[in-house]
């Protein structure tokens, strides 16, 4: 099996990409009133996602708003094919003028920008979505669009790839930042957070235990990027 399904909190599951072999990301629902569905993955391997909203008697067109944290093929591809036209679409406009950039390249990998076009763009501050509350947080540094969000609620940050359980980012990528990301960090540190729900990987649950990844990737990782 290449996905764990964890029901993290109320109205919040996590579809946990296991696989050793296939890279791609951890997606995550927030199941309220409009649900929310965040960083939805690989085209091809989107059937993981299907299988899990069904789990949770869900369809992709009871999706409303479908939020990414960096615009990686490996986090927003699966728009471009299986989210329906009712579903807004969200990334942060520096990502957006990132892979516009890069669209000869995204062409050759078969990504077509006009199939995952946003409906709007998130900015740092709060967002409302049918009542959900979160706080978005602006973090570059694995790209130049990177965001945070932060659901105060329940305490819990979906962090992309800022970080992970014992580890950071890349920055080799375009538009990545050694500095920023670091500065990034250290901002997303000083956050009340019980959970900390990662791009890829393991979720993070526990003050404590967040607090010691948080000293970990300063005291360690910070000095090999």
């Amino acid at each position: 099996m290449t996905v764990g399904i964890m029901q993290v909190t109320d109205n919040l599951h996590a579809f946990i990409w296991k696989s050793h072999t296939e890279n791609n990301c951890n997606t995550y629902l927030i199941n309220g009133t409009t649900p929310i569905l965040l960083d939805p993955g690989h085209v091809h391997l989107f059937d993981h996602v299907l299988r899990s909203l069904d789990t949770v008697d869900l369809a992709l067109d009871d999706l409303g708003v479908i939020l990414c944290t960096h615009a990686h093929p490996d986090h927003i591809e699966a728009v471009e094919k299986n989210i329906p036209s009712s579903a807004l679409i969200a990334i942060h406009q520096a990502d957006w003028e990132m892979i516009r950039a890069m669209e000869p390249q995204l062409l050759g990998m078969g990504l077509r920008l006009e199939n995952v076009n946003p409906d709007f763009f998130v900015t740092e501050g709060t967002l409302d979505i049918g009542g959900t509350r979160l706080h978005v947080f602006h973090t570059p540094g694995h790209s130049p669009g990177s965001v945070c969000y932060y659901w105060p609620h329940h305490k819990v940050l979906f962090t992309g790839d800022l970080i992970f359980k014992e580890g950071l980012g890349r920055t080799d990528l375009p538009g990545g930042s050694s500095t920023q990301l670091k500065e990034s960090i250290l901002r997303m540190a000083a956050l009340d957070i019980e959970w900390i729900l990662p791009g890829h990987g393991e979720i993070i649950q526990g003050a404590d235990a967040v607090r010691r990844n948080f000293e970990q990737l300063e005291s360690f990782y910070f000095m090999y990027i």
